[in-house]
């Protein structure tokens, strides 16, 4: 990060609401796409992208060096079925059925990887038809899975990934999928976990996107506020049922092709299509410009919870702790596990000021490389807004009425720790 969007970004996040997201628009729709690999910045993304919460695509430039674009296609743009049967065959994979719905979502079942490559050979001979229906390799942790694999390389410009620098230190989980999937399959209505960004690469095929900015979803929720599974469905139309869809803006529509990388804002619920056989890569990812659309997406979830169970607040002595515990059960996170996702990433980023980052270390894939790479400045820019954050949460009624003895170090510690970083790097 340079001087200038270091100032940038500081000068924007003095005054930034997370509320105030649904404000950033795009003019008649239009989404950038990058082409210059050689002269496109990592600060030139941060400055025109995450800083105003804008989509993007970038070229099939940026992917011409991994692995799975050279040996996952075959010479005319298809998934070579064969080199993946040879490499990842016995591997279990997740498989959701695109033709049921289920809890607005579509049921997975877990498949052998060599039985999901033949289903997808077989439906591909039978003209895109099953009796199985439509059926969708997606979420798959290939990169856990097959860590020696040449498959991809992360941008520089979605390094800064909050989200797997936590998990891959508890080593429980990450969030770096892959999906295959053939022609007409899709992916309902939604905004992504946590309301993180995410990045989508395609290896072979091409996708369509509809694409819907932070508060375009209040729109399309029927009159009991739940959203629509499908959004081009025609029972939208019924004002009965959907009573403002007739305010809603047309979706930002993308259509992404082989080899190119889709950036998906902070908080925009979208609807994907595989328009051909396809193959991509996918990350969801937070850093200091989301962390707190993802806080208060996480005040929002435990609201929720808690008009659930209201009744019962008075007979259950423990009511706060079986909020936070329904509330894991249902978004992946607690607000004491938020807790100590800050203090590793503020951890992180105060090792490195402090005491720098040895040779061996600067050579090494790891989160503290990312950092030091990203530059000093960027550092501070992260502990800033953890800062901010974490104050936030730290003053939060929900939080203080949790035990909060085995958080290590206390949050007010952390904080004065965090503040002393930020004062010493900018002596």
């Amino acid at each position: 990060m340079d001087r200038a969007t270091f100032a940038c970004s500081t000068a924007f996040f003095r005054d930034y609401s997370s509320s105030s997201q649904s404000a950033f628009c795009l003019p008649a729709g239009h989404v950038d796409f990058i082409d210059k690999v050689e002269s496109f910045t990592y600060s030139d993304f941060f400055r025109d992208y995450l800083i105003p919460n804008h989509p993007c695509v970038f070229s099939a430039k940026f992917t011409d060096g991994w692995g799975s674009r050279r040996n996952w296609v075959t010479w005319d743009g298809k998934p070579d079925f064969d080199y993946l049967l040879q490499k990842f065959g016995d591997a279990i994979v997740p498989v959701a059925n695109c033709d049921v719905k289920e809890y607005n979502s579509n049921p997975k079942e877990q498949l052998p990887f060599k039985e999901y490559i033949n289903y997808w050979k077989e439906y591909i001979k039978n003209d895109y038809r099953s009796s199985r229906g439509c059926l969708y390799l997606k979420d798959w942790h290939l990169s856990r899975a097959f860590p020696e694999q040449d498959v991809y390389t992360t941008p520089v410009y979605f390094s800064s990934d909050w989200l797997n620098e936590y998990w891959d230190a508890i080593a429980v989980d990450d969030y770096r999928f892959v999906y295959m999937g053939p022609k007409g399959s899709w992916t309902p209505f939604h905004a992504d976990v946590f309301r993180s960004y995410s990045w989508s690469a395609n290896i072979c095929g091409r996708k369509k996107w509809l694409l819907y900015p932070p508060g375009q979803e209040d729109y399309l929720k029927d009159r009991h506020g739940n959203l629509p599974f499908d959004v081009t469905a025609p029972g939208l139309q019924d004002k009965s049922v959907y009573p403002r869809y007739n305010q809603s803006q047309p979706p930002v529509e993308v259509v992404q092709e082989a080899g190119e990388i889709v950036f998906i804002p902070s908080g925009w619920h979208h609807q994907v299509y595989n328009l051909e056989d396809t193959i991509s890569i996918n990350h969801n990812w937070v850093n200091g410009c989301n962390v707190a659309i993802m806080w208060c997406f996480l005040q929002d979830e435990l609201a929720a919870v808690q008009r659930e169970i209201n009744e019962w607040k008075d007979p259950m002595d423990d009511w706060h702790l079986q909020c936070q515990l329904i509330m894991k059960s249902c978004t992946g996170i607690d607000y004491k596990e938020f807790y100590n996702f800050l203090k590793v990433i503020a951890e992180n980023r105060i090792s490195i000021l402090e005491n720098g980052l040895d040779d061996e270390a600067s050579a090494k894939n790891t989160p503290k490389a990312a950092i030091s790479t990203l530059g000093m400045l960027h550092a501070v820019f992260d502990l800033k807004r953890t800062v901010k954050v974490l104050t936030s949460l730290s003053a939060n009624e929900d939080f203080k009425k949790l035990d909060l003895t085995s958080l290590s170090p206390p949050p007010e510690a952390l904080l004065h720790h965090l503040k002393a970083a930020i004062d010493t790097a900018l002596l």
